[in-house]
């Protein structure tokens, strides 16, 4: 079943038009999500460029590189479990940080 079964048509000149295909492409988003996201009082920032997406994929390979690191050094008992997690919690912290800072939409 639809979420959304209440349809709403709207008429707009060629300014508007241009302005909401704008913003809405640089948010990468729908025209629709893009209304939907506005109207319930987000405040939408620009999709991030390459960089960021490159960015988190380094940062998420050296997380998984790191926990198979753990994983074969706790095997060997040559591992402080304390200090690994914290160092793992402050990985997961700073890509929490990237993501929120690109991509999480806020409340106005």
């Amino acid at each position: 079943m639809r979420i959304r079964n209440i349809k709403k048509q709207f008429w707009f000149n060629d300014e508007e038009c241009q302005a909401l295909k704008d913003n809405s492409l640089k948010a990468g988003l729908t025209e629709s999500e893009y209304i939907r996201k506005v109207i319930m009082g987000y405040k939408l920032k620009e999709k991030p460029d390459e960089r960021f997406y490159e960015t988190m994929k380094m940062l998420r390979n050296t997380s998984n590189n790191l926990n198979q690191l753990a994983k074969r050094a706790n095997l060997n008992g040559f591992i402080d479990e304390v200090a690994y997690k914290k160092e793992v919690e402050k990985l997961d912290d700073f890509i929490y940080e990237i993501k929120s800072k690109f991509l999480l939409f806020e409340k106005k």
